[in-house]
């Protein structure tokens, strides 16, 4: 390349390029690309934030939400290869810990769930990807290679190779496969659950009607 840029910035745009289709060459995503802008630029932020220059540290952190749409406190720690797909309404918080090659996607937030000191933000593995809307609430950790769902609302630790669902979210596969059907913890999709009681119960109400639509036929025949 003729343009000069750290070996950091260099993996990123490659992973980028990799897993993006959209992506058409290392300088549309340099030069257009918020997600990979607001992580360099965090990366900055986190150097002073650990200097104790938190009023530099944070500066650059609201400029960089100003401009891209994204808001990563300089605190959070971050590691290679983050891909932020779109970007738009992200927000991570300040004790957030990021592995590295993992994919967020937008409107995804890594919060607290309230007024904790200490650790009060999530801590995701390796290879993690968090869907569109995500939010992901509480000092826990979602391990290596999990999936959460678009959408899901995470409350509660997600084991490794996982895939999280739903509002609050369960985990629904683990390496792949469903968990044991006698787990009390871990069940099936809420949100697929929910539609078949629904189906149940319209079922059972169309039987119902069917039933009274055939006596109420059956009386009026007789007076007849």
């Amino acid at each position: 390349m003729v343009f000069n840029m750290s070996q950091y910035s260099k993996d990123l745009i490659a992973e980028i390029m990799e897993r993006d289709p959209a992506a058409r060459s290392p300088l549309e995503v340099m030069f257009l690309y918020p997600g990979y802008k607001a992580v360099m630029r965090h990366r900055k932020a986190h150097w002073f934030y650990q200097k104790g220059i938190l009023l530099v540290a944070r500066w650059l952190s609201e400029r960089t939400r100003r401009r891209t749409g994204i808001e990563i406190h300089p605190g959070a720690t971050i590691g290679k290869n983050l891909m932020i797909d779109h970007g738009t309404g992200v927000v991570i918080g300040e004790t957030t810990v990021i592995g590295d090659n993992c994919t967020i996607y937008q409107g995804v937030t890594l919060g607290g769930t309230g007024k904790e000191t200490g650790k009060r933000h999530p801590t995701i593995g390796n290879n993690v990807l968090i869907g569109a809307g995500a939010k992901v609430l509480g000092p826990f950790t979602v391990g290596d290679n999990a999936r959460i769902a678009a959408g899901a609302v995470v409350l509660e630790a997600v084991p490794e190779n996982a895939t999280a669902v739903g509002v609050p979210a369960r985990v629904v596969r683990i390496d792949g496969i469903k968990p044991d059907s006698m787990d009390q913890i871990h069940y099936s999709d809420p949100v697929w659950q929910e539609i078949c009681t629904t189906e149940r119960k319209i079922q059972a109400l169309e039987n119902k009607l069917q039933k009274m639509s055939d006596a109420y036929e059956s009386a009026d025949n007789y007076v007849i």
